[in-house]
C-alpha cells in the first residue's frame, strides 16, 4: 500500500502543469486519486498558497481539471490548485453505486457514524489527510496559506468545512451551493443514511446553521448562483444562507446570474473572479 503520492499523469496548461496522483488513503481505506495544478515559477524557493476545489455528486477528480479553464487564472496568480475526488471508490459496499446522489461520487465531505457508510470521511479526507500528505511530500506547496472552494455538493463542503475550520483557511467561495441540506432531498437522503436519524448531527454540517455559530469572518463569502439553474427552487435554497448570514453580519456577496444553470459552462464564466477573490485574500 504507497501512503506517498504516484504520479500517473503530467499535462502542460498555461506554463503549468496538471499532474494527477495516486495514493492509498487510510482515512478511506482506499486507493484515491487526486489532481495539482502548480503555476509555472521562477524561483525553485518560492512556495505557492493553495486553493482547494470540491466537486458535485458523480464528479471525481477530473472533471474541475478538464473543464473549468481555471488553470488560466491561477497560473497568473501565482496559485496552486488541488482537486480531490468526491468520495471513497472501490470499497464494493453494497448499493454504493445504486443511485447517482448517494454512496460513489457522493461523499458529501461528512464523516459518515453509520457503520455500512463507515469509510465515508471525506471530512477528514479533505481536512486532516490530504493538508498532511501535501505538505510532507510538495515542498513547494504552503500549505498554512489555504483557500477552499467548490460546486453544488462541493459547494456545500467548501463552506461547512470553512465555517468549522476559520483557523485554517483564508476564504471560501462557492458556485451553485447545497446551503441548507437538512430542508432539501438531496439532504435528507444523505444525511439519514450517512448520519442517522438525529437532526442535531445533520446541522453540524449544514453551512444555514453553521453559520449562526462560527462567524468571525476575516474575508466576505463570494457565491454564484446561476437563475436558470434547474436545482435552485427546491434543492440548493441560497435565500435561507442569504438571510442566516444576514442575521449575523457576515459579509456575503452573492450573486445570482441570469440565464446560467448548474453546468461547467456556468463555472467556466466565473471562475477568474473566484480564483481572484481567493488569491486576494491568499497573499495578504
Amino acid at each position: 500500500m504507497e501512503m506517498k503520492p504516484t504520479e500517473i499523469s503530467s499535462s502542460k496548461m498555461f506554463g503549468g502543469y496538471n499532474k494527477r496522483y495516486k495514493h492509498y488513503s487510510p482515512t478511506l481505506g482506499c486507493s484515491m486519486n487526486f489532481h495539482i495544478f502548480f503555476p509555472p515559477t521562477s524561483s525553485p524557493s518560492k512556495k505557492f498558497p493553495v486553493l482547494y476545489w470540491l466537486s458535485g455528486l458523480t464528479c471525481t477528480d477530473e472533471n474541475f481539471i478538464a473543464k473549468s479553464g481555471a488553470q488560466r487564472a491561477a497560473s497568473s496568480e501565482g496559485v496552486a490548485l488541488i482537486v480531490p475526488d468526491t468520495s471513497p471508490r472501490g470499497l464494493n459496499v453494497e448499493g454504493e453505486s445504486d443511485s447517482w446522489d448517494f454512496g460513489v461520487g457522493a461523499g458529501f465531505y461528512l464523516n459518515a457514524t453509520q457503520e455500512k457508510w463507515k469509510n465515508w470521511r471525506m471530512y477528514d479526507y479533505v481536512v486532516k489527510e490530504l493538508p498532511t500528505l501535501l505538505h510532507e511530500n510538495f515542498p513547494e506547496l504552503d500549505t498554512s496559506r489555504a483557500s477552499i472552494l467548490g460546486h453544488s455538493m462541493g459547494g456545500h463542503g467548501a463552506l461547512t468545512i470553512y465555517l468549522k475550520n476559520l483557523d485554517k483557511y483564508k476564504s471560501v467561495s462557492a458556485f451553485a451551493p447545497i446551503v441548507n441540506p437538512v430542508n432539501c432531498p438531496w439532504g435528507l437522503k444523505a444525511f439519514t443514511n450517512y448520519l442517522g436519524e438525529n437532526k442535531a448531527d445533520w446541522e453540524e454540517y449544514d453551512a444555514t446553521c453553521l453559520v449562526s455559530k462560527y462567524n468571525n469572518l476575516s474575508a466576505t463569502i463570494l457565491i454564484d448562483q446561476g437563475e436558470d439553474d434547474k436545482f435552485l427552487k427546491d434543492q440548493l435554497l441560497p435565500q435561507k444562507f442569504e438571510e442566516a448570514c444576514r442575521k449575523v453580519n457576515v459579509p456575503l456577496l452573492l450573486r445570482l446570474q441570469p440565464g446560467y444553470d448548474h453546468s461547467y459552462f456556468f463555472i467556466a464564466t466565473f471562475i477568474d473572479d473566484h480564483v481572484r477573490h481567493h488569491a486576494q485574500a491568499l497573499n495578504l
